[in-house]
């Protein structure tokens, strides 16, 4: 159980710097070197940590120059047509020059929304909930540790 404490205090700091680069940028938009700084600090955390981000978040990121993406002040957003009926949108940092392609499609949704990877992220915390259970239940000789109800013979 520390180590959901440890990770909710993570994801608790990422999101203070996540809103920290928003509102730095949102106050005065010339100061885009500590936004910057503070998306580097994000992205070196979540690595450090082997934490995962949602994906609407990662997509806010450059990954060149590390710089928070906001249409209109540090990224260019246009609407592509590709293959016929296929659109995209195209996110350009402007400071890098760095692209960034979407499918524009209805119909699609991220795996990590779709109902699927819920139900095997709670299988794996049940199995790993029992594996600790057992762990904890077995002496080290091997044996289980007796029931408590049961008879005790002594000689």
């Amino acid at each position: 159980m520390a180590q959901h404490l440890k990770d909710r205090e993570a994801f608790q700091r990422l999101n203070f710097l996540y809103q920290a680069a928003h509102c730095v940028l949102s106050q005065n938009p010339e100061n885009v070197e500590l936004a910057r700084f503070y998306c580097f600090t994000q992205k070196t955390i979540t690595r450090r940590l082997v934490l995962r981000q949602d994906p609407s978040v990662k997509r806010t990121f450059c990954k060149k120059c590390c710089s928070l993406l906001v249409p209109g002040l540090t990224a260019t957003t246009r609407q592509k047509r590709r293959h016929g009926k296929n659109r995209f949108t195209v996110i350009k940092c402007i400071l890098c020059g760095q692209c960034k392609t979407f499918l524009n499609n209805p119909d699609h949704s991220l795996w990590v929304d779709r109902d699927e990877a819920q139900q095997e992220l709670q299988k794996e915390q049940k199995i790993v909930e029992h594996h600790l259970k057992n762990s904890r239940n077995t002496k080290p000789g091997g044996s289980p540790p007796p029931t408590p109800g049961a008879a005790q013979t002594t000689m």
